[in-house]
């Protein structure tokens, strides 16, 4: 599969409509949604030392590319923080949920058992889940007066792949996100938004191209 100029143009459209570029203001807890990509955490961590919320709660059970580590993505994410001077009475786990809808509704449930839902939150994710992780919040969350933004790792499109995860990996998952964003408002799961026309062109051509692989069986035709 080539990654021509053309390929890392459309791209790149979909990775700027998936950034909310959201104002953060300081909240009462750092919402922190698991993964295999270690620089969540640490945005998480950088959010937490600027003083922008007193707590940090990490949610996330194992996924695909995280079932041969030992702990759970909670898990390891707490632990970079602790490594990284955030004090474990600062910490909150929730290491259950294997989906972003389930992320929020058991930390949620977490934080109502505790007696400590927030008013604010910051919400913390991979860059190209911005989008997607805000209208599930928006959807899932109970309480609908809370008052959410969303952030990620601060690292451009051509340097965010790795050699574990790297660009062709990056575009499937992008466009089948983009997908789901389009999908997901009818299944209940998020709310809508709107896709722009030239957006939704390059999730076309990348779809011709076959980048497809995260895209689920119906929508690979």
């Amino acid at each position: 599969m080539a990654l021509n100029r053309e390929v890392r143009r459309l791209a790149q459209k979909l990775w700027d409509y998936h950034h909310l570029n959201h104002s953060l203001e300081k909240s009462d807890l750092i919402l922190v949604l698991g993964s295999h990509d270690l620089r969540v955490a640490e945005r998480a961590v950088e959010l937490y030392r600027e003083g922008m919320a007193p707590y940090i709660l990490f949610s996330g059970k194992r996924g695909a590319l995280t079932s041969h580590w030992k702990e759970t993505e909670a898990e390891r994410f707490a632990s970079l923080a602790i490594k990284a001077g955030v004090p474990t009475g600062k910490i909150l786990v929730e290491p259950h949920s294997v989906n972003t809808g389930e992320n929020v509704r058991f930390s949620y449930r977490l934080l109502a058992e505790k007696h400590r839902i927030p008013q604010k939150l910051i919400l913390v994710q991979k860059p190209y889940m911005e989008r997607r992780t805000y209208a599930t919040f928006v959807k899932q969350w109970p309480e609908q007066k809370v008052k959410a933004c969303v952030t990620s790792p601060r690292i451009a499109f051509k340097d965010y792949p790795t050699e574990k995860i790297p660009m062709v990996q990056v575009i499937h998952i992008m466009v089948g996100d983009l997908y789901r964003i389009k999908a997901y408002p009818a299944k209940g799961f998020q709310i809508e938004q709107e896709i722009p026309q030239d957006v939704w062109h390059a999730f076309l051509e990348l779809k011709k191209r076959g980048f497809t692989d995260h895209l689920p069986p119906e929508a690979r035709g």
